[in-house]
């Protein structure tokens, strides 16, 4: 097993006590304290809690509840796993850097370009979803121009500085946050007959158990419903890529890291309960206008519809402006690994990746382009084998930490601050549960479904597991060359 560290060359020494890895030297530690908490608590907040929960309330009833739950408990083990290596080795590359040095070259290659990948179809989706409520709004631009600018803005940003994302993404994520508070505080204050201005009824938690029970389509309806609801959750892992760019990676992970907890409680499931106890889950409002807008509807909020799509339309610009993000750092860690090209290393005087940036930003075109001349064809496909690589992410960062608690314990146990629970029972247990959501998406045979998002992002896997497999047997000649070489 080799002992350099992750996402490090190999002649590099160990990250020095600060949390720093030498390979950092050339990005700027330019996101604030501010900017990395509101990362953290808003990071985990997508359009999808806004947009997608109205399926999942439909197909389980209030048992979504338990969906959630099951989902946030998940979410909450993950995190603690890879919040334990982060703390001890923060680097742009976070859980593909530790794949790297736990489980081998072909992981930590393997796991990033799926990741990138993964991130700039979801750049398209997101300045897709935005472009259909601006253009709502001002009807004179079209929806592909709308697309375009909002790439374009957010891609400006990135490349100003990290600052200037943090800037952003800082106010974005407040406004969801404040957003989601004062809903859970109007719901609550509603629900129970005392919100003034308000005629709405006190239900109490009556409507989860009064229209048909809580789980009125039966328990397996629980299961359905984590398969809606599983994908709303992703891109919690980001604050820890992150931290690699801010003056104390070390204590901005363990503070993420312990504060998820409360953070997936109240956001998503305090305001899942908020919607479900104040109208019935049969409602047909429910699914005609969103969960949401439907819950802010029946408690008398004036204009609750367009309240609701600036939301989400700051939702989505902050997931496409995290997106970008992302995607440029795992290709900037790639590269310093020499599983992309040198080129992505590159930065500016200002410490961004542009070429990295560039380079993401580029895909995130070409598949939005896609989503509108092939729709149902080729832009599917991306979705589709992008589907499931979350969930493969979340797969190598629990294997990636039952090896890399040794080498932490061997090599520098006082950097080991956060520790996952229950170690290793837990983390095989969340494996376990991991790998059930994946096998019970082999059952959801419909269209564009959870079999063949499955099955393409599988395909897709093994295409870059083969590649790196190659490109590591043709580097062992080298390696044996370069160790006879004369001196």
């Amino acid at each position: 097993m080799t002992t350099r560290p992750p996402d490090a060359p190999a002649a590099d020494t160990a990250p020095p006590a600060d949390g720093h890895s030498p390979e950092q030297a050339g990005l700027k530690a330019g996101l604030k304290n501010r900017h990395l908490s509101m990362i953290a608590i808003g990071g985990v907040i997508g359009a999808g809690l806004f947009v997608g929960s109205a399926s999942g309330i439909a197909a389980a009833g209030p048992g979504i509840l338990l969906s959630y739950a099951l989902v946030a408990a998940l979410v909450v083990f993950v995190m603690r796993m890879l919040g334990e290596m982060a703390a001890a080795y923060p680097t742009s590359g976070s859980f593909s850097a530790y794949a790297d040095r736990a489980l081998g070259r072909w992981a930590g290659f393997s796991i990033g370009w799926l990741y990138w990948f993964f991130w700039v179809v979801v750049l398209a989706v997101e300045a897709t979803a935005g472009a259909v409520i601006l253009e709502g709004w001002v009807p004179a631009v079209p929806q592909w121009a709308w697309a375009l600018i909002v790439m374009v803005v957010l891609t400006a940003t990135n490349l100003i500085s990290v600052g200037s994302f943090g800037e952003f993404e800082f106010w974005f994520a407040g406004i969801k946050v404040v957003a989601i508070g004062g809903f859970i505080i109007l719901g609550g204050l509603a629900i129970f007959g005392v919100l003034p201005g308000s005629d709405h009824p006190a239900t109490g938690f009556g409507n989860l158990t009064e229209h048909g029970g809580f789980l009125p389509n039966g328990g397996g309806a629980i299961l359905t419903g984590i398969l809606l609801v599983v994908f709303s959750f992703m891109g919690s892992e980001i604050v820890t890529l992150a931290a690699a760019e801010s003056p104390d990676a070390r204590r901005a992970v363990a503070k993420a890291t312990r504060s998820v907890i409360w953070r997936v409680g109240v956001f998503y499931i305090g305001s899942i309960l908020v919607v479900v106890s104040l109208l019935p889950w049969n409602d047909p409002a429910v699914e005609k206008k969103g969960s949401y807008v439907a819950a802010l509807d029946t408690i008398g909020i004036p204009h609750a519809g367009e309240i609701m799509n600036f939301i989400v339309l700051t939702a989505v610009l902050s997931c496409l402006n995290s997106g970008l993000y992302t995607a440029s750092r795992m290709a900037f860690s790639l590269g310093q690994r020499g599983d992309a090209p040198r080129s992505f290393v590159r930065t500016n005087a200002r410490g961004v990746p542009q070429v990295a940036i560039l380079a993401s930003v580029a895909f995130g075109f070409v598949a939005v382009a896609f989503n509108y001349l092939w729709p149902d064809t080729v832009f599917q496909f991306l979705l589709n084998s992008s589907g499931a690589v979350a969930l493969f992410v979340w797969l190598v960062i629990c294997f990636s930490q039952l090896r890399m608690r040794g080498i932490i314990l061997r090599e520098n146990p006082e950097k080991l601050v956060v520790r996952m629970w229950l170690f290793p029972y837990l983390t095989w247990v969340t494996i376990a549960m991991i790998s059930f959501v994946l096998l019970y998406m082999l059952t959801d045979d419909k269209e564009g479904g959870g079999r063949s998002q499955v099955l393409l992002s599988l395909l897709v896997a093994a295409l870059v597991i083969a590649i790196s497999l190659v490109r590591e047997r043709r580097r062992r000649p080298e390696s044996a060359n370069d160790a006879v070489a004369p001196r």
